[in-house]
């Protein structure tokens, strides 16, 4: 009976939470391995990835050469100057510190990953022997043996017994599943552990192309590559950043004929010109920017999903339409009796008893629904029809029923053509009230099963896909974020129509082929939207291949998973809608963390250039919000030059954890969510730089440093 309609999935289990490394923000182990990769990454061949922390690191080391030959010719502004070259250094090691730290969840993972590999032992079988090897010696196509106990050596399809397999090191869920041979559970992934009983495991992958194997190139966050928007963003900032140099260096001639115009002030020294330029190109930004992709691939890692690339996550927080499966996704995955609807003249007990008997033997989730209706709704105990009088009929495709012979009668139930056939081949008639309760059960949009004794129809038991509670909220949260849902099913439309209705989805593909799946994906793309579908069969490969978001199901097969650019380790089918939350996010920090980077840097020009030419040039003083000066605001132009360069600098450490944990997401419109950023990190931005600047500048006075 379990099979009556193809693709039913089980329910999502309900899982322990998981158990990961440390997730604490700033862990002491990842503060330490970041400190120290901070300094590593200074090599200039590392940092001219990022256009503009090469600019600051050129810089710092022009200033520091500089530095130097004032200490041995006694130069006559050594505090001022020293401090600047420092802090310049410092920008650049918060730069590499915030991307260490990004990095440095995903590096713990796979060291604990990589030693897992090499110090498992396995059991090849060769022939009727086995002889033990390292792992890493296994080649695809070997045969070895896992018992309770051992740990799983790679990659590979059961091809014999069934096991509890403890599957926390790779998804770091606690609760075992049940892999066994044949069917869509036999797929195994190599760190796994066998709790019970006995496998034989094939191996499917040779050494280096293993699931573990990608796992550990792809958690660590240096080898990602950039994504297409951190592509343009950083050919954006780059521009900028050029522009400022060329302003900045023009500022030399516009200085030297200002002084010989106005007879007072100074030129500008190097170091005041590298402060001048380092503040105002987006270092903020450009020193985040790497950070904040690394880390939405950990976010999306700590739901236990494997992204193929950052441009994944980034296409999912750009999705317009997500294709759900119905099964297991929309509904909870098994559908239950909900009624026993009896025919006229026929006892609604009598069905109730016969529906009972005839799913005894069904141990499948509806037939269990059957059982547990009969016996709460109706009163009926269970019983043990083990004695040997009981001949148990199970399902099978070609008669589309199921049933058990008891004291010489034929209980059965099944679907309704094939029952009724049943009927008439035993020489029995077909009421019409029959049709007419099935086709109003199909027109709900449930299952009917039609039940029988003999040659009588006795009535209907009605099952109904149940819709997980919550779902039509969250679907309107799509709506509100200009996202459209379509439910896939292999139903019938009629049956589709109205799970749909129920879920609040905005449209459905109802028997549904790989063909269909594709067709609709590919109309929705022709039109400029981007596409997101979960999956797990062999089936949903081209689909998932051709969606800009594939999310493939860890307990689905290998061609499904190679087909998607994520893998759920969980296999939960919803998860799509975390991956959808995820990517959103990823996008919001980084427009607003550069819409934060871009206000401090006018807040910046109105701090630095007045400091710098207000002597020579009066007319600045209009734009001297912060004055220095006795009884001013600020006290000496190089006071106010130099807590500018830390405020800039002190500012990526400040921002490390909104780039790393994420700014906030909210399910709102995209014109909300513009006016929120430009509220919150651009006028914030704007207004954060004065009142910190004027206290460090009180600061370097009270300390003597300026």
């Amino acid at each position: 009976m379990g099979n009556d309609e193809t693709g039913a999935a089980d329910a999502p289990e309900v899982r322990a939470r998981p158990r990961r490394a440390p997730r604490t923000l700033f862990a002491k182990q990842i503060v330490h391995r970041a400190a120290a990769d901070a300094v590593r990454k200074l090599d200039p061949r590392l940092v001219a990835r990022n256009p503009v922390m090469f600019v600051v690191e050129v810089g710092s080391i022009i200033t520091l050469l500089l530095f130097i030959r004032e200490l041995l010719t006694g130069g006559r502004d050594l505090l001022f100057d020293g401090q600047i070259t420092a802090w310049l250094w410092f920008t650049v090691l918060f730069a590499n510190f915030a991307e260490a730290m990004a990095e440095g969840r995903g590096k713990a993972q796979a060291e604990a990953l990589r030693k897992t590999k090499t110090l498992t032992m396995a059991r090849r079988l060769t022939g009727r022997h086995e002889e033990r090897i390292g792992a890493t010696e296994l080649r695809k196509g070997d045969l070895v043996v896992c018992e309770a106990g051992d740990v799983i050596p790679g990659d590979g399809e059961v091809t014999d017994g069934i096991a509890s397999v403890d599957e926390s090191a790779i998804t770091g869920e606690s609760a075992p599943v049940i892999r066994e041979s044949g069917g869509d559970r036999d797929s195994v992934t190599g760190g796994t552990k066998v709790l019970s009983d006995r496998i034989v495991v094939r191996i499917t992958s040779n050494p280096g192309e293993t699931f573990i194997d990608r796992m550990i190139g792809l958690v660590e966050g240096a080898r990602r590559q950039k994504t297409p928007n951190e592509v343009a963003l950083t050919i954006l900032l780059a521009g900028t950043t050029i522009i400022f140099v060329l302003a900045v260096a023009s500022l030399v001639p516009f200085a030297a004929f200002g002084v010989r115009s106005a007879g007072v002030g100074a030129l500008p020294s190097v170091f005041l010109l590298e402060a001048l330029l380092v503040c105002l190109i987006p270092t903020t930004i450009g020193g985040l920017l790497s950070a904040i992709g690394i880390a939405g691939m950990d976010r999306v890692m700590q739901h236990n999903v494997l992204a193929m690339s950052g441009k994944a996550v980034e296409a999912a927080g750009d999705v317009n339409t997500l294709l759900l499966d119905k099964t297991g996704t929309i509904t909870l995955g098994n559908r239950q009796a909900v009624e026993l609807i009896p025919l006229p003249g026929v006892e609604v007990d009598a069905l109730a008893n016969a529906a009972q008997l005839s799913s005894l033997a069904d141990e499948t989730p509806e037939g269990r629904s059957i059982a547990v209706l009969a016996k709460e709704r109706y009163g009926l105990r269970g019983r043990d029809l083990h004695d040997g009088n009981a001949e148990f009929v199970p399902f099978r495709a070609q008669t589309r029923m199921s049933g058990v012979n008891l004291g010489g009668s034929q209980i059965r139930k099944g679907a309704a053509e094939a029952v009724k056939r049943h009927i008439v081949e035993l020489g029995g008639s077909v009421p019409p009230e029959l049709d007419e309760i099935t086709d109003r059960i199909s027109s709900a949009g449930g299952t009917p099963l039609a039940v029988a004794v003999d040659d009588r129809a006795l009535g209907v038991i009605y099952l109904k896909d149940i819709v997980k509670g919550g779902m039509r909220a969250r679907f309107d949260q799509f709506r509100a974020m200009g996202i459209r849902t379509v439910m896939i099913t292999g139903d019938n439309p009629l049956t589709a129509a109205s799970i749909a209705d129920e879920a609040g989805v905005d449209g459905f593909l109802a028997e549904a082929t790989p063909e269909a799946k594709m067709a609709l994906i590919r109309a929705e793309q022709s039109g400029g939207k981007l596409v997101a579908m979960t999956g797990d069969g062999t089936n949903d490969a081209p689909a998932l291949a051709q969606a800009d978001v594939g999310l493939a199901m860890n307990s689905g097969t290998q061609a499904a998973k190679e087909a998607g650019n994520m893998v759920d380790l969980d296999s939960n089918p919803t998860k799509l809608i975390e991956v959808v939350a995820i990517g959103k996010q990823l996008l919001m920090t980084r427009g607003a963390l550069t819409t934060f980077s871009i206000a401090n840097d006018i807040s910046k020009y109105f701090c630095i250039i007045p400091a710098m030419f207000a002597v020579t040039y009066p007319e600045l003083g209009a734009i001297n919000f912060l004055r220095y000066g006795p009884g001013s605001a600020l006290s000496t132009p190089n006071s106010a030059v130099l807590a500018a360069v830390i405020f800039n600098a002190l500012i990526i450490i400040a921002l490390i954890p909104i780039a790393l944990r994420g700014v906030p997401y909210r399910p709102v419109g995209a014109s909300a969510l513009l006016r929120r950023n430009l509220f919150v990190y651009g006028l914030g931005g704007m207004l954060v730089p004065f009142p910190a600047i004027w206290l460090l500048d009180r600061l370097l006075v009270l300390l003597r440093l300026a």
